[in-house]
């Protein structure tokens, strides 16, 4: 998942809230994050987009389109920080919020050229008098360069802002064929509590709790995707009870390394369609009940020709234990299982 895309699914899942944590954090506009106030707000008269909505809509696309990928937050105010920059500033929602979200969505392929066709919408916080706020989630786009149609200037994000693109950049994205963009998927998440007194299995303890998923990649492009990797690092292990094994790498390749490391890569004559999911690894994670420090995981994941995504899954030793104590104090709880698994697995993210 996207930095963009992880923003945008926050505002979906809690709403509201989130927006007024902005605004309470004083959250700037970054490269993946524009707010916008709106001017089309339900003043008589309007049967459209707003022509300078329209613009700023254009610019955001072409923007982060060009760049990659961003969100527009509808309904918030920025005021001017000379420290920081543009900041959230106050909730201005926009009236008839559904009417808003027409204009947008009839708006979108008539703002640039080539149009661009992964562009969503979607509406925070709805009142009962039908006004609200808007998200738009901007993807990145295999087909840049992104011209708008109001002023016909190309534009990539550079910093919080979006700025029209140098010719050197331009000459770069003309002819430039699609790039592989491979996206890590957890999958297969299982939790199960171990007896293994009496057996000594692999010096493991007497009883533990056992955590395995999948690593997944899928290749999100329409470019074939080569020379697919992987590498792990695990310097965190939740204490010296912890552990952690990787196995089942499928058609991966392991390079010798050194421990608390993974790295795989996929033969030379290894192809991955666009759409189709390859299986790097299982991992099974040990957590015993002496839980004394965090337990991270951070991998990199990437192909030829594409940028390399960072991820990160941490759990701070504190939720740590509280996992581990409700695992042995109820444990092969069916409910109990799903409750860790959401608990352990929440912090899973695109690094930035």
């Amino acid at each position: 998942m996207s930095r963009a895309e992880d923003l945008f699914q926050k505002l979906v899942y809690f709403g509201e809230d989130a927006i007024d944590e902005f605004i309470v954090d004083r959250q700037t506009e970054e490269l993946f994050l524009d707010f916008k106030r709106g001017n089309s707000l339900g003043k008589t008269g309007f049967t459209s987009l707003h022509k300078d909505d329209r613009k700023n809509l254009a610019k955001c696309i072409s923007g982060f389109g060009n760049s990659e990928g961003g969100i527009v937050v509808w309904g918030v105010d920025c005021s001017r920080d000379v420290e920081i920059g543009d900041v959230a500033k106050a909730k201005v929602k926009i009236k008839n919020v559904r009417r808003f979200l027409s204009w947008l969505e009839n708006a979108i392929s008539g703002c640039v050229i080539p149009a661009h066709n992964k562009v969503r919408n979607h509406i925070i916080g709805e009142d009962k008098n039908g006004d609200g706020f808007i998200v738009t989630l901007i993807a990145k786009s295999e087909f840049a360069p992104h011209m708008t149609t109001m002023g016909s200037t190309y534009y990539i994000r550079s910093g919080s802002s979006n700025v029209p693109a140098p010719h050197s950049v331009i000459a770069g994205m003309f002819g430039k064929r699609p790039q592989p963009n491979l996206e890590m998927v957890i999958a297969d998440k299982s939790v199960e509590i171990i007896n293994n007194k009496g057996r000594k299995f692999e010096n493991l303890p007497e009883k533990y709790v056992s955590i395995k998923f999948g690593m997944r990649g899928i290749n999100e492009s329409n470019a074939i995707a080569r020379e697919l990797f992987l590498t792990c690092n695990n310097k965190h292990k939740g204490g010296k009870g912890g552990n952690v094994r990787f196995y089942n790498f499928g058609v991966m390749e392991a390079v010798r390394g050194i421990i608390g490391h993974l790295s795989l890569i996929s033969p030379v004559e290894f192809r991955l369609p666009p759409r189709a999911m390859i299986n790097f690894a299982n991992v099974e994670i040990i957590l015993d009940k002496d839980v004394d420090d965090d337990f991270i995981i951070e991998a990199v994941v990437g192909a030829e020709n594409s940028r390399p995504k960072d991820f990160q899954l941490k759990v701070e030793a504190k939720k740590l234990k509280k996992i581990v104590s409700m695992a042995f104090k109820k444990n092969n709880n069916k409910q109990l299982k799903t409750e860790i698994e959401e608990m352990f697995f929440e912090n899973v993210r695109l690094v930035d």
